[in-house]
């Protein structure tokens, strides 16, 4: 993902999954397409949490600094569904 929208929730009351809802639904608002991926620190990723949040995948990178979400569409849905091509 080389695009994306960086959103801030420092909301200590809303869980993991209600951030990226919120962050996924504004990103659908302002850009008509829904993410494919959220990166966060991998601090936030702890045991028990879940891999995907509002159909979108979250990956952890320890570029990302606390309470903040990278959100955007994934190279493979960018590229869209693989096709058959005849030789």
């Amino acid at each position: 993902m080389d695009i994306g929208m960086l959103w801030y929730d420092d909301d200590g009351k809303r869980k993991l999954d209600e951030k990226v809802a919120r962050a996924a639904e504004y990103y659908r608002a302002k850009y008509g397409a829904q993410p494919t991926e959220c990166y966060v620190n991998p601090g936030m990723l702890g045991e028990g949490q879940p891999a995907v949040a509002a159909g979108v995948r979250l990956r952890g990178n320890r570029t990302i600094i606390k309470n903040h979400f990278w959100l955007g569409i994934g190279e493979q849905a960018e590229a869209g569904p693989a096709r058959k091509v005849k030789a």
